[in-house]
């Protein structure tokens, strides 16, 4: 019994804790969404011409996962990147719209998202070697003054998994940098190709048109790694890996438009919404305590618990607070109540059985109601994280938050509503539920 006590007042201070930290640490806010807290819209178009109507699905969608992947790595909450097809002038055209929630200077987000420039490889042109330039159609084109000094090659930055800087012994110098490169299969097999017919002549990389670096191929690489060294200090190996990484996009992209985005929902909308949530809880907790009595008021003391730990797994993960993902904490919190009248129901049940006692009735009533509470809570958390993997990021934050929630509240109404009661629920039965309990 003690030891019981002893877990009910560490969860009340904990509790408490919980609560303090949630809602009085300042220095660490919540991160609103796009929609909440403004941000920044940049659109993209992809140029497609050299690809097949086949490949431009594919490729639109790799080229979304590397921005959605870079964006990440800048430490923006939660982006939104996805593709769109528009009909312009009577042409298709592919269009990359990239959301930054929080980002309000159109500048800062361009900054945070960095360059989007083409990666390719070219060989130094060989004296003698004719200079002619033809486009995706066949035609021939005016050559410009890097293609008079390079030709391009059939590697470009589609076929490039990953540039990064390592330290190793070159020229006698220790842990001088050098940079690593890794292709994928089908890059592997075109560097095969270029290494082996060019031995000894340099293939250059070309970032948006301007030259990177400028490597002499000293053998052939059948692997699909290789690395490309020099008198790098630290810095400028880790720009190169950077920028290397930046062009290794499927299709070469190009930014059209810039916008700043206000709030739909704003700080009006969302003290709206904390108002009526504190609304809607204090009318639950009150016919909680009406109806159920101590276990209403335990109840309640539980979901303040569950409310607070949710608030501080949202400041502690972060979870990117949406419209959609407020919705989905909202309904968790239906979620937890509905647990707890299940186990109460069944408690009174056991309570009308004179053959045991409070305790006794306490743990079957809990026993009872768990299979229930599992089934229709596993039942949630299936479908939050079907519609995680499978839906946009509007529906994720609401996937996440929902999830999140039902998994918190199954903690909350089995260990904390349970530990309370059996701490204060005493020996007789009218100190629960008064003289509601009828046989």
């Amino acid at each position: 019994m003690m030891g019981i006590r002893v877990a009910a007042t560490f969860i009340v201070i904990a509790g408490i804790a919980l609560g303090f930290f949630a809602f009085g640490d300042t220095e660490r806010e919540y991160k609103l969404g796009l929609d909440l807290a403004g941000g920044a819209l940049l659109t993209y178009e992809a140029d497609t011409e050299n690809l097949a109507g086949d490949d431009i699905d594919g490729a639109m969608d790799a080229l979304r996962d590397v921005i959605e992947r870079r964006v990440n790595v800048f430490g923006v909450g939660e982006p939104r990147v996805s593709t769109e097809t528009a009909l312009l002038g009577g042409e298709i055209a592919h269009r990359l719209i990239v959301e930054l929630p929080g980002v309000t200077d159109v500048d800062a987000a361009i900054e945070q998202l960095g360059e989007t420039p083409l990666l390719e490889f070219r060989l130094v042109r060989q004296e003698g070697e004719p200079i002619q330039v033809t486009t995706s159609d066949g035609s021939i084109q005016m050559p410009s003054q890097t293609d008079m000094l390079y030709k391009r090659a059939e590697l470009t930055g589609r076929y490039l998994q990953s540039a990064r800087v390592q330290f190793g012994g070159n020229g006698g110098v220790v842990n001088q940098p050098y940079v690593a490169l890794v292709f994928d299969s089908e890059g592997a097999e075109i560097f095969e190709a270029i290494t082996r017919d060019n031995v000894g002549r340099e293939l250059a990389v070309f970032l948006d048109g301007e030259l990177l670096t400028s490597p002499v191929i000293q053998s052939v690489i059948t692997s699909g790694e290789a690395i490309i060294t020099g008198d790098f200090s630290p810095e400028e190996a880790r720009d190169l890996a950077q920028n290397l990484n930046f062009g290794a996009l499927p299709v070469p992209i190009e930014l059209v438009g810039t916008q700043n985005i206000g709030g739909s929902l704003g700080k009006a909308t969302v003290a709206a919404g904390v108002t009526a949530a504190a609304w809607g809880l204090a009318l639950v907790a009150l016919f909680m305590i009406l109806w159920y009595r101590l276990p209403g008021l335990i109840a309640v003391v539980s979901l303040g618990v569950y409310v607070a730990l949710m608030m501080t797994l949202f400041k502690f993960i972060p979870v990117t607070l949406t419209a959609a993902g407020i919705a989905g904490f909202i309904l968790s919190i239906g979620m937890a109540v509905d647990a707890n009248i299940l186990i109460f129901e069944r408690l009174k049940e056991e309570l009308r059985d004179d053959r045991q006692g409070v305790r006794d009735a306490i743990r079957n009533g809990f026993k009872r109601a768990w299979a229930s509470i599992r089934d229709g809570n596993l039942t949630s958390i299936f479908t939050a994280i079907i519609l995680f993997y499978t839906t946009t990021s509007l529906v994720k934050g609401f996937a996440l938050t929902f999830g999140i929630g039902v998994v918190v509240s199954m903690i909350t109404a089995i260990g904390v509503t349970r530990t309370l009661l059996l701490a204060v629920g005493g020996e007789t039965r009218s100190v629960l539920f008064g003289s509601g309990i009828h046989k």
